[in-house]
């Protein structure tokens, strides 16, 4: 009788899967990992992406509504309406990023190869200004660059207005209302997606390189060359990159910090969507065209740099 039991039983037990079932359920446990960040790139990226492409060919008002009509004149206004704007926001993006590389690289240095113990303290200070509002650090600017202000004293003292003035890049003896001011509200708020990545990539080099540098009598500026600035590469590019795609959209610098004169994309944008009750078509015909531009860029940039390392 338990002989026919057990016989029994080891019918009932269900079959082991085959090496291919095996393997397709090996192959669908990344997607199904992946399915709740698909799901939220779907609703909170793709389809607000959808949504201004289709309201860019539209035609109306806010009070009548508006059709979709395939109105490619948008497009045309959008690109040939507003070249000002769109040097503006180039340039002033370049500059913050290429200040904001320029001052993030030596902190990210410093912090990883002589911070010591205080590294976590360090990265804390540049971390620590971000949890403020972005509106209150950029208003703290007009503190900062105030004519009465220590920072406009210096300038004047050292006749460095004088130069900045002559570029067009200050106002006479005023700072404030200029693409200086805006340049370096800009530079105050992205400087740490600059450092963080740049001190990650550094913090990742193994420092017997560098005393390998050494006894093959390389100098500093050797070391630096040829070992950290190769291997500090990713954090270089993800740290640009950082900077410059918010940047390049910023407008807030700019509407506080500037003047009518220094106007930027996202304050058309902001313009159209906000005050014209017949500008969103063309609104958003500029956000497809900034995005579009901004992607063909960042691609370029980035097989340039010739790094995989992002991907």
């Amino acid at each position: 009788m338990t002989s026919v039991a057990e016989t029994s039983a080891t019918r009932e037990k269900p079959e082991a899967p085959t090496p291919p079932e095996r393997r397709r359920r090996r192959n669908l446990t990344p997607w199904i990992l992946l399915l709740p960040g698909l799901l939220w790139l779907i609703v909170f990226f793709l389809a607000p992406i959808l949504t201004s492409v289709s309201a860019s060919v539209q035609e109306g008002d806010f009070d009548n509504g508006f059709k979709l009509t395939w109105h490619w004149a948008n497009y045309s206004q959008a690109i040939t309406g507003y070249g000002t704007q769109y040097l503006h926001s180039g340039i002033y993006s370049v500059l913050c990023t290429v200040l904001c590389l320029a001052l993030g690289y030596p902190v990210a240095y410093f912090i990883a190869f002589r911070g010591g113990r205080w590294k976590s303290l360090l990265m804390a200070l540049v971390i620590v200004p971000s949890f403020t509002s972005f509106l209150i650090r950029t208003i703290a600017w007009k503190t900062i660059l105030a004519d009465n202000g220590p920072v406009v004293h210096a300038l004047g003292s050292l006749h460095i207005l004088k130069i900045t003035s002559a570029l067009g890049w200050t106002v006479g003896d005023h700072v404030l209302a200029s693409p200086a001011a805006v340049v370096c509200g800009m530079v105050y708020n992205f400087l740490p997606f600059t450092i963080l990545p740049l001190y990650t990539s550094l913090e990742k080099i193994d420092p017997r390189l560098h005393e390998a540098g050494r006894d093959l009598y390389c100098s500093p500026f050797a070391t630096w060359r040829r070992i950290t600035l190769p291997l500090s590469m990713p954090g270089v590019i993800g740290g640009t990159l950082l900077t410059f795609i918010p940047a390049v959209g910023d407008f807030i610098n700019a509407q506080l910090l500037g003047n009518p004169n220094t106007g930027v994309v996202g304050q058309k944008i902001e313009d159209l969507f906000l005050r014209n009750t017949q500008g969103y078509p063309v609104g958003s015909a500029i956000s497809v065209v900034m995005m579009v531009g901004t992607l063909i860029l960042v691609m370029g940039y980035i097989r340039k740099a010739g790094t995989e390392d992002l991907f």
